[in-house]
């Protein structure tokens, strides 16, 4: 059961990751650190809760939020973050799922992890570049802090209660998929 915990953990940590990079790793250092057995870091990832991983995810946190507010930088951090997404989660994935196999945990890290934050980041991506054609970039701000609070609310969600957190997962997928992608074209009148 512990395993499958684990599993659902870095699967919604990946997740986040497809929201904002950095959020989720802020969050898993803040998290290590404060004992109570609130996160459990696999073998060779106790450097996440380190001091100085602690102050580089908080400066890349800042840095990353600030960035989305700025009109159609937003969409060029799209480009770099949608790679780095796809990191982010085979880290968080490898990092949280413990007590099994190196073979098994990387291949759920790379497929899981490393899939479920592509995901995520292409729908957010599709949703940043259908506000900014439709509102100019107006509209971009609202959509980069709900991106922001759902990174976190998704982070710690899945550190607290992971089962709850997948089942937002899944409800975020069906919509995201059936809003962005399957959108009907407008009418011509």
């Amino acid at each position: 059961m512990e395993t499958l915990f684990s599993i659902l953990l870095g699967l919604g940590l990946a997740a986040a990751c497809g929201f904002r990079v950095f959020v989720p790793l802020l969050i898993m250092s803040i998290a290590s650190r404060a004992g109570a057995g609130y996160l459990e870091l696999g073998d060779g990832f106790a450097w996440i809760g380190s001091t100085a991983a602690l102050v580089t995810f908080s400066i890349a946190t800042a840095l990353e939020i600030a960035g989305y507010y700025i009109p159609w930088i937003d969409n060029l951090l799209d480009a770099v973050a949608t790679p780095t997404a796809i990191v982010a989660g085979v880290v968080v994935t490898a990092s949280s799922v413990t007590e099994v196999d190196p073979f098994l945990r990387w291949t759920l890290a790379i497929l899981g992890g490393g899939g479920t934050a592509a995901v995520f980041q292409g729908i957010t991506a599709t949703a940043r570049q259908v506000s900014s054609f439709t509102t100019g970039g107006l509209g971009n701000p609202v959509i980069a802090t709900l991106e922001a609070g759902g990174s976190a609310l998704l982070a710690v969600m899945s550190i607290v209660v992971p089962i709850l957190a997948m089942l937002v997962i899944v409800a975020l997928l069906y919509f995201g998929v059936k809003r962005l992608l399957f959108r009907r074209p407008a009418r011509a009148t």
